[in-house]
């Protein structure tokens, strides 16, 4: 019989995540009809059409057979001790960019800025045994990245991923967010304790679709991977093997419309294949980072507007800096193209870039197709 008190939308969703019948594809589909997880489990039958109703008795059958209330207080207990919250698919403050992946994470539990989820991101990837050039070009390439407004996002792996992680923190400005193969409070490798700190004590965050206690199970990182790219406007891959977990998230990236960056290097470099590989699927050659933050900043216009009017970010603000102030005078209120402001400024293309973003991001300026205008 229905129980008296029904849980919160947060709980139903992770009851939803143990119930073996409810796949992602099965949850998406009866969402639809539902809205919410709580009327998918307590609405009436009415809002499935017939066809769906056998199932949705099944689903619901599923539900009452046992007593949810042990594993809520123990899940609830994991996310307090870290200091985690949980974020539904069906919460406001899910970010945009990844709901609109398909098989796009039921909950996300996350450790630390939320905010940083609403950014506009950039994934860095590549080997867990990258070269000496490799780990120069992933702490170089992600610090100017997070300087020209970007969050730098990855896997806490090692290598590349925690390199780039690394990276972000020493930028004067930058964000970065790990994404977790493994529960929020089970950091993995170990030895990146200490960066995992740094990244929520800096402003970053720590995020994973898997339960408190989730153990890093090999499957685990092929769907860890299609949330850093699904989060994100673009992937750079800094150095990769043939076979790799650089090239699957590389992959999943262009099945869900990113963009895929990747940087060349050394035909007898077996590090450097995989991008090679890319290259010639279509993948953008890059040789510097602002190549990078010029590609995507079109693609700013739409994470604006998914912003949420709570979020400051979506807000414009009063007050610029030099360049900032500079630039605006120079674009004025009529549409002007990157090669006019170029000459007009007189300035390195990594200064240009990173002052187009940021004003982009205020609301200060519009980009159309590469023309830009100003709008304060």
């Amino acid at each position: 019989m229905p129980r008296l008190n029904p849980y919160s939308e947060i709980e139903f969703v992770m009851i939803a995540q143990r119930i073996k019948v409810l796949s992602l594809g099965v949850q998406a589909q009866m969402l639809g009809f539902s809205g919410t997880y709580t009327d998918l489990f307590t609405g009436p039958p009415e809002l499935f059409p017939e066809g769906m109703a056998d199932q949705a008795k099944l689903i619901r059958g599923s539900y009452h057979a046992q007593n949810w209330d042990d594993f809520l207080h123990k899940t609830q207990e994991a996310l307090d001790r870290v200091g985690a919250i949980a974020i539904p698919l069906t919460s406001s403050q899910y970010p945009a960019q990844l709901k609109q992946i398909s098989r796009a994470p039921p909950i996300l539990y996350v450790r630390g800025s939320i905010e940083q989820l609403h950014m506009p991101q950039i994934a860095i990837v590549g080997s867990r045994k990258m070269t000496r050039v490799g780990q120069q070009n992933a702490l170089g390439w992600s610090r100017f990245l997070a300087n020209s407004g970007f969050t730098v996002t990855s896997g806490l792996a090692r290598g590349v991923d925690g390199t780039a992680h690394q990276g972000a923190l020493q930028a004067s400005n930058g964000g970065t967010i790990a994404v977790m193969a493994t529960g929020i409070d089970k950091i993995y490798p170990q030895q990146h304790q200490f960066l995992a700190e740094q990244i929520v004590d800096s402003g970053g965050c720590l995020v994973t679709e898997f339960e408190p206690g989730t153990e890093p199970f090999p499957q685990h990182f092929p769907q860890r991977n299609r949330i850093i790219s699904g989060l994100s406007l673009g992937v750079l891959v800094i150095e990769a093997a043939v076979k790799s977990g650089s090239l699957i998230t590389a992959r999943t990236a262009l099945e869900q419309n990113r963009e895929v960056f990747a940087i060349p290097g050394s035909i007898h470099n077996p590090q450097s294949k995989g991008c090679h590989s890319l290259i010639k699927q279509g993948a953008t050659l890059v040789e510097e980072a602002a190549d990078i933050v010029v590609e995507l900043a079109s693609g700013l216009d739409r994470l604006k507007e998914s912003l949420t009017p709570e979020n400051p970010e979506s807000k414009p603000v009063s007050g610029f800096d030099a360049d900032q102030q500079e630039l605006l005078e120079l674009i004025g209120f009529d549409p002007i193209d990157l090669d006019s402001l170029s000459c007009l400024s007189q300035w390195p293309a990594a200064r240009l870039s990173q002052a187009l973003v940021s004003l982009e991001l205020c609301s200060a300026i519009d980009n159309d197709n590469g023309f830009y205008q100003r709008l304060i």
